[in-house]
């Protein structure tokens, strides 16, 4: 509106000025108009003087008239020159001037001439009675009035035009003024809206400003704003909790080096930037990257982030790091012991299938030699250090949580009552066992078998802990594991569990101890105490039962192993230990054996003839499937969970059974693997043997598979031989 004023104002100016131009134009060319007639009019005075004189002269001869003439030559002469100049911007008025003085030109000559006859001869009136004069007089007159009428129409013209510049400067004038008033009234009210506007704007910035401010303390980041003087200006709330300033840094104006010293602690290594790493990033200013770096002050880790600003200063961000770096710690150490979980379960794999054959052999010498040979207790002695790898084989798999699983609803509570006096027989007297009970507690989803040997594991590791005897408290409790607990240990999902502690008094464990105590063969006992898979097999236990398993430990207070188990909601069956099996009748089957290590096909086939059964066997699913084509009655198929190819074990029986309803399976395995397996536990009917196992193992199996049939008498050993069919290549 201003500028509108402004720009209204100098075209009025700029108008009147050309009005005023104007009207001086006008009025100058009426003043002109007026000298040029008043010219005309003395030209034509000072030519009728001279004719007057002349006339006079010739009438009477008298001097007098004669001197009266010369005078009026002499203005003639001033005067033409006078109109010449006047007259000599307008071509029209220049022309009649220079025929006009050509005219008076050659009336002063014929006056002259009239003149000089007058004085000479006294008969000149004879020339004076011509007309020519008279002619030349009119024409002069007439050239006089012509230009007397074009400068008085100029004169009129030039006074006309005056007379309109002025009224329209008058005009531009009061229009100028009324409009500038309009826009002075315009403007007054415009910016009496823009007050009001800028009140509201500011009410807005105010408010804007509090929700900055409450965006910047709801972060979860620490912000701190410095100028180019490097003094703090805007933080927020966060910013002061993280570092923990004390509220004399809470002050705008503080210096960036102050924060920085008080921050430092005097010992402790600078905290944020110093001036001179500050110095070294300020080419390019506000282009170059942010400066990131990480920062630990006190039990927390932090990223400081410096963000450099346009006008010079920077914006430090500050980061709470410190659960993200435990749950990075949290997940390597996860994956450490999946990879070493994946390890062990193939190393266990190739040696059950060893131990298989090695069992299966000490078996078939004992059977041969029988019990009275010299060597049947060295027979003996090889079979208990067989046991003794098969035993640390079932750790390593349950570590690698490849151990099949036969969970089932289970009162804890019951459990810990039937194992009570065994733990008081295997600690001893010199360890206090108490057991404490939580009325109401809840049922869980677990192996039974399992969960007795990982209590037992523990009460043992307990019992090592006091050589010198001690307390061993075994605690149950019903808990709840929330969101909070679940994100911190993403290995657990959260909702109910039941807790079981074994807690001991003895010499506890050392950070670096506690941080390695699952890893398996990892142990502090001397030599030939201990293998170091106790809390492994617990470890691989828990997690394959989704549950958790946790360590609190401390040097010289003792230490307590958390097992956290999945509440089931189903009724609890009682858990009854297996009693001493008894030996399965012998009955003849006809059985197909499919396991591509020779060694332990040899051996299963060598047990199944012995117990009495026809064997058909096949390296892999192929040769499986083509022998069943050829055989038109098989009872059981027993077969390895991994064969070779593109075929696994499942997938063998699947195919046999769409043409055999009533086939029976028994998978064997050294590690059960996922095609049998769903999260841990043995798929619905499937039927597993794990390696390695021993002859009565494989028979009670097999019996209770196929159903115990009475024994026949009188057994033919050729029964133990397959007919071959024409083309059929024999099998040993």
């Amino acid at each position: 509106m201003l500028a509108g004023l402004v720009a209204l104002v100098a075209i009025v100016a700029l108008v009147s000025f050309d009005h005023a131009r104007r009207f001086d134009l006008a009025r100058d060319g009426a003043r002109h108009s007026r000298m040029t007639l008043d010219a005309i009019q003395d030209l034509r005075a000072a030519v009728e003087a001279a004719e007057s004189g002349e006339r006079g002269y010739l009438l009477t001869g008298r001097d007098e008239y004669l001197a009266s003439y010369r005078r009026a030559l002499g203005q003639i002469t001033a005067q033409q020159g006078h109109l010449a100049q006047l007259v000599g911007d307008v071509a029209s008025q220049q022309q009649r001037s220079e025929a006009l003085a050509q005219a008076v030109q050659d009336k002063l000559a014929g006056l002259a001439r009239a003149i000089e006859l007058r004085t000479t001869t006294p008969t000149t009136t004879r020339e004076v009675d011509t007309d020519v004069g008279l002619v030349q007089t009119g024409r002069i007159a007439a050239l006089l009035r012509v230009m007397l009428a074009e400068e008085s129409a100029r004169l009129e013209q030039g006074i006309a035009a005056a007379d309109a510049a002025e009224a329209s400067s008058r005009l531009w004038s009061f229009g100028g003024i009324a409009a500038a008033l309009l826009v002075l009234g315009l403007g007054s009210w415009m910016l009496r809206r823009a007050i009001a506007d800028l009140r509201t704007t500011q009410a807005a910035a105010r408010a804007l400003a509090l929700h900055l401010q409450s965006s910047l303390d709801s972060l979860s980041q620490g912000i701190a704003v410095f100028d180019p003087d490097r003094r703090l200006v805007h933080w927020n709330d966060r910013f002061v909790q993280l570092l923990d300033l004390p509220p004399s840094l809470q002050v705008h104006g503080t210096g960036y080096l102050t924060l920085g010293h008080y921050l430092a602690g005097g010992s402790r290594p600078p905290f944020l930037e110093t001036e001179e790493q500050i110095a070294r990033g300020e080419a390019g200013r506000w282009q170059q990257a942010p400066a990131v770096y990480e920062r630990t002050l006190g039990p927390r880790t932090f990223e400081i982030r410096r963000t450099p600003m346009p006008d010079g200063g920077f914006v430090v961000t500050c980061t709470d790091l410190t659960e993200r770096v435990t749950g990075e710690r949290a997940l390597r150490e996860a994956q450490k012991m999946q990879a070493i979980g994946q390890l062990t379960g193939g190393i266990a794999h190739d040696f059950n299938n060893l131990l298989t054959v090695i069992l299966g052999n000490l078996e078939a010498l004992q059977s041969v030699l029988g019990r009275d040979h010299p060597v049947a207790g060295r027979i003996e002695s090889a079979v208990r250090g067989a046991e003794r790898g098969a035993s640390l084989t079932r750790h390593l798999l349950a570590f690698a949580r490849r151990q099949p699983l036969e969970p089932r609803p289970l009162n804890v509570r019951r459990l810990l009552a039937d194992m009570s006096g065994m733990l008081h027989r295997t600690l001893g007297e010199h360890i206090d066992v108490r057991m404490v009970e939580t009325a109401g507690l809840w049922d869980v989803l677990a192996d039974p078998a399992q969960l007795e040997s990982a209590v037992l594991n523990l009460a043992l590791n307990a019992r090592d802990a006091m050589p010198t005897g001690g307390r061993l408290t075994i605690e149950t409790a019903n808990v709840v594991l929330d969101e909070a607990y679940a994100c911190d240990h993403a290995e657990i999902a959260a909702g109910d569990y039941v807790m079981i502690a074994v807690s001991d008094s003895g010499t506890g464990m050392a950070p670096e101890v506690l941080e390695r105590a699952f890893e398996p063969f990892f142990t502090t006992k001397p030599a030939g105490r201990g293998t170091g898979l106790g809390l492994s097999m617990v470890f691989g236990f828990a997690k394959q039962s989704a549950g958790h398993v946790k360590i609190f430990s401390e040097p010289g207070h003792g230490t307590s192993v958390k097992l956290y188990l999945p509440r089931v909601m189903s009724s609890a069956a009682d858990y009854e230990r297996p009693q001493t099996p008894v030996e399965p009748a012998r009955s003849a089957a006809t059985i197909l054996v499919v396991e591509d290590d020779e060694a332990v096909r040899s051996i299963v086939v060598l047990h199944l003839r012995d117990l009495g059964h026809r064997v058909i066997e096949a390296g892999d699913a192929v040769e499986a499937l083509a022998l069943a084509r050829e055989i038109d009655r098989i009872d059981l198929v027993l077969t390895d969970v991994v064969l070779p190819g593109a075929m696994r074990g499942k997938e063998l029986v699947e195919q046999l059974t769409e043409g055999r309803p009533g086939l029976k399976a028994l998978f064997i395995s050294g590690y059960a693997e996922d095609a049998i397996l769903h999260h841990g536990k043995l798929d619905e009917g499937v039927q597993l043997l794990s390696k390695p196992f021993k002859r009565d193992q494989l028979a009670r199996k097999v019996a209770e598979i196929l159903g115990a049939q009475p024994q026949r008498k009188g057994r033919d050993p050729a029964d133990n031989v397959i007919p071959l069919k024409p083309g059929q290549k024999p099998k040993r």
